[in-house]
């Protein structure tokens, strides 16, 4: 049910691929609670997946290719949405992903190291440079707010995560170190959080990535979150209800990060 919770407010959302990303649930919902948005993708992805669609349902928002690892892509697309929205966003979500040692099935002892840095820069960096064009434009308005998603194999190990989880850890820092900074300058906020696992393609893409989903369910008090809770979670951030939450990394994630061990668990060990 909409509640207006973003009426008059404006934003950038990056990542939507199709409708089993988080991205596409959170323009979904942001347009259903009145914002008007800007999407945008990697033209690579946007060859892959269905924005189009996306962007007919909501309200026929503009769609612009940006290569979040490219400045002038990104200086473009702040200028583009900024040109059609009559004037700075209210809020921007990062939602970018990506490891070529996951999809060649590099084991993390056995990194290529060009391709880390391809992960560092397409999961991470691109969080940075995100913020920094929007910053020297001075692009978002007062108070706006920016959210990446994130995982807990920042904090803990999940083998097969591989060397998403070193730019997990960055991404989350990135968000704090800036959000120092876009605070004392403009109030902007900047958080991350930390969902369930979810069926994306990008994570489907994980190896054993069924089993952390099962093993994440079993531990989890309420269960693992949605991805359209998820979005949900998102839009409360991007409201004005949360205004002085920043450099957080909010879990999101049904208790599975403060659950030592459940009984579930424990049943299917017991003899």
């Amino acid at each position: 049910m909409a509640n207006n919770l973003l009426k008059g407010k404006k934003g950038i959302i990056f990542g939507a691929l199709n409708d089993m990303s988080i991205a596409w649930k959170v323009a979904q919902r942001a347009h259903e609670e009145g914002a008007e948005i800007v999407l945008t993708n990697a033209p690579i992805a946007m060859r892959m997946g269905e924005i189009n669609k996306l962007a007919e349902e909501c309200g026929n928002a503009p769609v612009i290719p940006a290569d979040a690892t490219n400045m002038d892509d990104l200086s473009n697309l702040f200028d583009q949405a900024m040109e059609h929205l009559g004037g700075k966003v209210d809020f921007v979500l990062h939602s970018i992903g990506m490891s070529p040692n996951v999809r060649k099935g590099k084991h993390y002892t056995d990194t290529n190291y060009d391709f880390y840095h391809k992960t560092m820069d397409i999961s991470a960096m691109s969080l940075h440079r995100v913020l920094k064009v929007a910053y020297e434009k001075d692009a978002i308005n007062d108070w706006g707010s920016v959210i990446a998603l994130t995982y807990i194999a920042a904090q803990r190990v999940f083998p097969d995560y591989n060397d998403m989880a070193d730019a997990k850890s960055l991404l989350e820092s990135i968000s704090r170190s800036f959000g120092y900074h876009y605070g004392v300058k403009k109030k902007v906020r900047i958080n991350t959080i930390s969902q369930s696992p979810t069926v994306t393609t990008a994570g489907s893409g994980v190896k054993g990535f069924d089993e952390f989903v099962a093993y994440a369910d079993a531990m989890s008090p309420l269960g693992n979150a949605g991805a359209m809770d998820c979005a949900n979670y998102v839009i409360s951030m991007f409201s004005d209800l949360t205004k002085y939450v920043t450099m957080q990394n909010l879990f999101h994630d049904g208790g599975f990060s403060y659950t030592g061990v459940s009984n579930e668990v424990i049943d299917k060990f017991a003899k």
